[in-house]
């Protein structure tokens, strides 16, 4: 079929648009729209609310919202809310929460809490002559110019920290940034930013026209190429960690405590050494983190894309955990960049969200920056314990079993055959699918 492209339509109705989608590519097979319309809101309001955090939108997308309970965080025991699909994430979370709980829980420091941003501009000028420029005019009146645009956030204790100058022309001619340095409290803060970046473009541009030391083709030559945040935020870093004496460990693997230490820290060196070991460790620590972030409300994209920047900054991709053994402890830890908010986007305005920040006793930016990075480095514990020991697809095809069930219209007396079935065996698709055919068959 030769498909037609459609105008306005963003301007259609929901419906009108769900008829144009089913005529156009499903072949006006209308159980599609059954499929869209069982995920509406019952509640009309609620529904309105879900249409208009997003664009061009048809239905809603469904994700468990599980909790993991028994987390020990500096002293307080929480249950973290985690919105995640993927088998086994929970179920690895709690068993690690559980585990730590005897030995003094989870600790947590914030390191630092600035976030940045750029203005970005071509200037065939002197460096020299512009960094003269910025350090005895431009600094001040950056910071002048955007006084009302900070008031409310200084208020709060925030606002702008510092403004670079930073010449990049040994990579792109003529390349200049404006690097700003900002503490934006418990929001995430990405408006405030940029609203303050955009600020900073149009003083740059002002103050260079009116600068009398510059020549005209100096003052042509400039160009604002675009003022936004970055999402890069390595001086924004919250570490988490747990530590125990090695004889204290007590794993129930069947191996020695100082075995399983030295196994879990030998897994670790591997994915601090091997790039291809350490996209997958830290994809799984990213598991933990995203759960919790979706679950709050936060952007997860830019979490992830900060993390793994972070994981590359010396030049090669490696862990974001870490491991020791000296003197007789363990001790395993997370350095993790994250710019998260408690306060605006769906923060005030998704019901789940409300939920799971007043399940975590409404935390301040800091305190969810720790629980994220205890989740995540409870889901890395989890993960690498299950390598070291039993392997990973023993408890992972378990959580999986019921999916694989789910696909082949198990009723609840077969499921509960599979869980007596496989109690003692490892879960494996063909498996599953050969029982099954037996099953009924009887």
């Amino acid at each position: 079929m030769n498909h037609q492209p459609v105008e306005g339509f963003s301007k259609l109705s929901k419906q009108r648009k769900i008829d144009w989608l089913i005529s156009e590519y499903l072949s006006n097979d209308r159980s599609y729209e059954q499929i869209l319309q069982q995920y509406w809101n019952n509640d009309s309001n609620l529904q309105k609310m879900h249409d208009e955090f997003s664009e061009n939108t048809i239905s809603n997308f469904y994700m468990p919202y599980g909790i993991a309970p028994n987390f020990l965080i500096d002293g307080k025991l929480l249950a973290l809310p985690m919105a995640v699909e993927e088998s086994s994430v929970v179920a690895a979370a709690s068993k690690a929460a559980k585990f730590w709980i005897d030995k003094g829980g989870f600790k947590t420091t914030i390191i630092n809490t600035e976030k940045l941003g750029h203005t970005h501009f071509i200037f065939k000028i002197e460096a020299h002559k512009l960094l003269h420029f910025f350090n005895f005019k431009l600094k001040k009146k950056l910071l002048e110019a955007t006084e009302d645009i900070t008031k409310n956030m200084r208020n709060r204790g925030g606002g702008i920290l510092d403004i670079k100058l930073i010449d990049k022309t040994s990579e792109l001619e003529d390349y200049f940034q404006l690097k700003a340095s900002f503490d934006t409290v418990d929001s995430m803060g990405a408006n405030f930013i940029n609203s303050c970046l955009e600020q900073f473009g149009k003083t740059l541009k002002e103050e260079v026209a009116k600068e009398e030391s510059f020549s005209k083709e100096e003052k042509d030559s400039l160009q604002i190429v675009m003022n936004i945040l970055s999402n890069y935020t390595p001086d924004c870093i919250v570490r988490a960690e747990v530590s125990c004496k090695i004889e204290d460990l007590k794993d129930d693997s069947g191996i020695s405590n100082e075995e399983f230490a030295w196994k879990f820290k030998r897994a670790v060196t591997i994915a601090e050494i091997e790039p291809y070991r350490a996209t997958t460790h830290n994809k799984g620590i990213m598991n933990g983190v995203d759960a919790v972030v979706i679950a709050t409300g936060n952007d997860f994209r830019a979490t992830e894309a900060c993390a793994h920047a972070y994981a590359a900054r010396n030049g090669k991709y490696s862990s974001l955990t870490h491991c020791t053994t000296d003197n007789g402890i363990f001790r395993f830890w997370i350095d993790l960049p994250i710019s998260v908010g408690v306060v605006g986007g769906l923060t005030n305005l998704h019901p789940l969200v409300k939920f799971s920040l007043a399940l975590l006793g409404k935390p301040s930016a800091q305190e969810l920056m720790s629980i994220l990075a205890v989740s995540g480095l409870a889901q890395n514990f989890g993960a690498l314990r299950s390598l070291v020991t039993t392997g990973i697809q023993k408890g992972h095809m378990k959580m999986h079993l019921f999916n694989i069930l789910n696909q082949f219209g198990a009723t609840e007396e077969e499921k509960q055959h599979f869980v007596t079935y496989f109690k003692d065996k490892t879960v494996s698709h063909h498996e599953v699918i050969s029982e099954l055919e037996k099953l009924r068959n009887k």
